[in-house]
């Protein structure tokens, strides 16, 4: 594995307070044929990830990016600000470079649902399915992106840059799910084609039967830097979801110890 390539995502911990997406979509329209959340922006920064596990943490600081791009000034998080959510949530200890040993997303975003990153505050996530395209598709679209883990193979390391797809020789030894290692990412945009995510600091675009195959956890992410900004996209997205009745679902999560 590249130095310049750090994972990060711990197994899933799936948590059976935080509602399923479905639950608030089914009155909605469909979601768009394609969407890019990411058109104009160029400087994600990798946010420590090449030299630390904290996918899980720079995926919240590419989502704030989007978010606020979108409602037209850009937040660029520090990586200080960055590495020290990890530090919160997993325990790693920057002056030493103990406990640098990943995360669960699950426990970054409950983290962030309790306490605003930088003044960013959570107000609610959904599970979504990942096998489901329809679900998925309806999360970024009202959601500015998804939030997501993959169970990546061997097989991505020479595919880093250009496409993720599953290899010539299937689920199987370079291609078996895991056998690299759990990854975190900010999903920001899909067409007919697949999906395109910021890993790295940089694109990657992935194709449908990758996602299928390895995506083990996704999320979306409901936040007030999306919904209500400078009213560029107020009533556009998310359109229609009734975004109180999900930050009151939050409730039992807000007040876990």
């Amino acid at each position: 594995m590249s130095e310049r390539m750090k994972l990060g995502k711990l197994a899933p911990h799936h948590d059976l307070r935080v509602p399923m997406l479905a639950k608030y979509t089914v009155s909605l329209p469909a979601a768009p044929a394609q969407i890019d959340w990411s058109d104009g922006l160029q400087n994600w920064g990798v946010m420590r990830n090449d030299t630390l596990g904290d996918c899980t943490c720079a995926a919240v600081g590419h989502a704030i990016q989007t978010w606020t791009k979108n409602a037209g000034i850009e937040t660029t998080l520090p990586d200080s600000t960055i590495v020290s959510l990890y530090s919160a949530v997993a325990g790693y200890d920057p002056a030493s470079g103990a406990n640098d040993n990943g995360a669960a997303e699950t426990d970054v975003l409950t983290y962030w649902l309790k306490n605003p990153v930088a003044g960013h505050a959570l107000d609610g996530f959904v599970a979504v399915q990942p096998k489901d395209i329809r679900d998925v598709k309806d999360a970024l679209w009202l959601f500015g992106g998804v939030y997501i883990g993959l169970a990546l193979p061997l097989s991505a390391q020479r595919q880093v840059g250009t496409l993720w797809c599953v290899p010539a020789g299937g689920l199987a030894g370079d291609g078996a799910a895991g056998s690299w290692g759990g990854h975190a990412v900010y999903v920001v945009a899909y067409d007919s084609r697949g999906f395109t995510c910021i890993t790295w600091g940089k694109p990657q675009r992935m194709s449908w039967n990758f996602w299928v195959a390895y995506c083990d956890e996704s999320y979306g992410l409901l936040s007030h830097d999306w919904i209500t900004t400078n009213g560029q996209h107020q009533g556009l997205a998310p359109s229609g979801f009734d975004a109180a009745a999900l930050s009151a679902d939050m409730a039992a999560l807000r007040q876990a110890a």
